[in-house]
């Protein structure tokens, strides 16, 4: 091997080159923001052709793809994806698509408390026969969209067609009369009669056919609702690559759903003590292993993911392998605890990884080494002489929720 091979294969990959692609929701000057148009929840289609926008006012906006559909991301090896990088010069504008208003306020009487119509997830469907599927939850409630192309027909012109009849169809009030003493032949008219309906009945439907004309629409339709199954806020909703079941997560609770059944789940993690005094750690997120159907990962506030396998136990959080980094030598504080919180993990397509996120670090594991992550990188490191001020403000968000169990 040469010296030149040797080098290019020991030295480091170049930086990644961030470039700016697109915006959305520009604001005119002098416009005000409103709470409601505040983005809560983003989430792309597997093929990558549709991305979904959820809002604080509950709205569900759809983007595509204006290159149409290629191929998925999950279909290509390393190379090829290296190779489409570098081939295309453009990356992929998406243009708005439709939208929909998924979830209202709501006031629940039981516990005299509001329910925001804010979107907490959006996740899309896979399905076999290309259909638009998604499912978006608030605090309470989780809906399944239908998300279809429609032939709608748009009137151009409203006119009020009436049948004009010539000076000698008019018929008086002795001929009306007269026309009435002869016996019946069609449908209760005269042979004569029925004739001129028919014609006139023909006559109205050509006009209306030259005054509409149809277009492509696209709507969203309600399929499911899955309510009443959490006390606490959710906070994370994932599909099962066997496309019929879809996990959601609260605080405490992990609930199995069947995409057909929204009446009855089955609780599958129960992290609430006895006594809720001895309470040390929330769920924080959720998700489905992207292959197989039978394992899930969730993580807490304390900064542990578990992993489980559904086959070993209906109530899975006794028997979970748990991913901590122990071994992480970074600077230690009071506040390294407070800040392991995890807010979102990602599988990589393969399943071979994991990508977990707290508040200071994304951290890499290798799905066959639970000891320490391969690889750690820290962001946000302007923000680490302040961690003591925003930590400040999270026990006070955590204490006041902690009130709300008790």
């Amino acid at each position: 091997m040469s010296s030149s091979s040797r080098d290019s294969f020991s030295s480091p990959p170049p930086p990644l080159d961030w470039k700016f692609s697109q915006v959305f929701g520009e604001t005119a000057p002098g416009e005000d923001l409103q709470d409601a148009d505040v983005v809560s929840s983003v989430g792309f289609e597997n093929s990558g052709d549709y991305l979904a926008v959820g809002d604080r006012g509950g709205r569900v906006v759809i983007f595509q793809a204006k290159h149409g559909k290629h191929t998925p991301n999950s279909f290509l090896n390393r190379n090829e994806l290296e190779r489409l990088d570098s081939t295309f010069a453009t990356h992929p504008e998406y243009q708005y698509k439709t939208e929909f208003q998924s979830h209202e306020p709501e006031f629940d009487c039981l516990k005299s408390m509001e329910i925001e119509e804010k979107i907490n997830r959006l996740k899309w469907c896979s399905t076999s026969n290309g259909s638009l599927f998604i499912l978006s939850t608030n605090d309470k409630t989780i809906k399944l969209w239908k998300v279809k192309e429609k032939k709608v027909k748009k009137v151009s012109e409203m006119e009020h067609h009436s049948v004009v009849c010539s000076e000698n169809d008019l018929l008086s009030e002795g001929s009306f009369m007269s026309e009435l003493d002869k016996p019946p032949t069609t449908n209760g008219y005269n042979l004569d009669w029925a004739e001129k309906i028919a014609k006139d009945t023909l006559s109205s439907q050509e006009v209306q056919t030259k005054i509409t004309h149809t277009e492509e629409a696209t709507r969203a339709n309600c399929r499911k609702v899955y309510a009443h199954a959490h006390d606490f806020n959710i906070n994370s909703i994932s599909n099962n690559s066997d496309g019929e079941t879809f996990i959601s997560s609260d605080d405490l609770r992990i609930n199995l759903w069947n995409l057909e059944i929204s009446g009855q789940c089955f609780n599958i993690i129960d992290m609430k003590p006895l006594n809720m005094e001895d309470l040390t750690e929330v769920i924080t997120v959720a998700e489905f292993h992207p292959i197989h159907c039978n394992l899930l990962a969730y993580s807490s506030s304390r900064g542990f993911t578990r992993l489980v396998d559904m086959r070993q136990s209906a109530i899975c959080d006794h028997s979970a392998r748990i991913l901590k980094d122990a071994e992480y030598h970074g600077s230690k504080s009071f506040f390294t605890e407070l800040i392991a919180s995890i807010s979102d993990m990602k599988f990589t397509n393969d399943g071979q990884h994991i990508l977990i996120r707290d508040y200071m670090n994304l951290k890499l594991w290798d799905m066959r080494m639970d000891s320490s992550p391969v690889a750690v990188f820290k962001i946000h490191e302007h923000l680490r002489p302040k961690v003591g001020e925003f930590t400040i403000n999270s026990l006070v968000e955590e204490c006041t929720s902690m009130d709300n169990y008790v």
